[in-house]
């Protein structure tokens, strides 16, 4: 198995989606994250070009704590679209990374960012299959299976399939908490213990579905991209 998660920011991917990842990766999936912005608006003291380096440091360490190969494409944060540009760049990611499993953003999710996240992720994953759209990388076989995460807070999102992370949730603390800049600039500016916060939605999340802690999913359906067994863990 091969699992492509694909985020807005740097954290995102720690925040909804890292229990699992963590799971796949113990059952011997290959773990790529992609990251799409660089991040350098996300704070109100540190200067865009100096955390623009932090926040991609922060991304290196969390991929290598997990042990996951990491994709960064660098685009200005808060001027993420799905343009001809941005999606051939991803398609060059999807392209390389083969993934048979992809994880993207909720299409409803509170931050434009995000939801230009899963346009980009719908777009790119259908077109790395189509051979006449040329980038480096030779087109994939098969359109790979997309989940959309859970929201921030699960606001507007019902949940189709659950992991259990009991197990993983440590890590996915652990992995959250190298994303250093972030972590301490929501606690200073917004009172958010980020921490805290992504543990309540993984128990309420878990609570949905009968285990201690879990992750939520929805399946995105379309032609050539429903699976017929399921493949989370």
């Amino acid at each position: 198995m091969k699992v492509l998660a694909i985020g807005a920011h740097p954290d995102d991917l720690e925040i909804l989606c890292a229990g699992t990842l963590f799971r796949l990766k113990e059952q011997g999936a290959e773990i790529s994250l992609c990251v799409l912005t660089d991040g350098s608006a996300g704070h109100r003291e540190i200067p865009a070009g100096r955390l623009r380096g932090i926040r991609r440091k922060e991304a290196e360490n969390a991929a290598r704590f997990l042990g996951a190969n990491l994709y960064w494409l660098g685009v200005q944060d808060e001027m993420l679209f799905d343009d001809k540009p941005t999606r051939l760049e991803l398609v060059q990611v999807v392209r390389k990374a083969k993934p048979n499993l992809v994880f993207c953003h909720a299409e409803n999710d509170y931050h434009h960012d995000h939801q230009a996240a899963y346009k980009l992720s719908f777009s790119a994953t259908f077109i790395a299959g189509l051979k006449n759209v040329k980038t480096r990388a030779s087109a994939i076989a098969k359109t790979p299976v997309l989940y959309q995460m859970d929201t921030l807070s699960g606001m507007g999102f019902l949940p189709e399939e659950y992991v259990d992370i009991s197990n993983t949730l440590g890590n996915k603390l652990k992995m959250l908490l190298m994303h250093e800049s972030q972590v301490n600039w929501l606690m200073a500016h917004d009172r958010i213990d980020i921490g805290e916060m992504v543990t309540a939605q993984a128990r309420f999340r878990g609570l949905q579905s009968g285990v201690r802690h879990a992750e939520s999913f929805c399946l995105v359906r379309g032609w050539g991209r429903v699976p017929v067994k399921r493949l989370l863990p």
